[in-house]
């Protein structure tokens, strides 16, 4: 739990835009439904020029 903190800490502080224009997150969610059952997924990400920074927890 505290790594998802940090890491979402982390893309604010990244998407304020201090030093030029801020930069839009993403955000992703899903439902998956499979033989073992229902899973789920978020994802948070970053992206600005040839950088892109991503994490997701299933």
């Amino acid at each position: 739990m505290i790594r998802t903190i940090a890491v979402l800490s982390l893309l604010a502080l990244a998407a304020c835009g201090a030093d030029g224009e801020p930069v839009q997150p993403t955000m992703n969610a899903g439902i998956s439904l499979g033989t073992s059952g229902i899973g789920t997924h978020v994802g948070v990400g970053l992206r600005k020029g040839p950088l892109s920074v991503g994490y997701r927890v299933q």
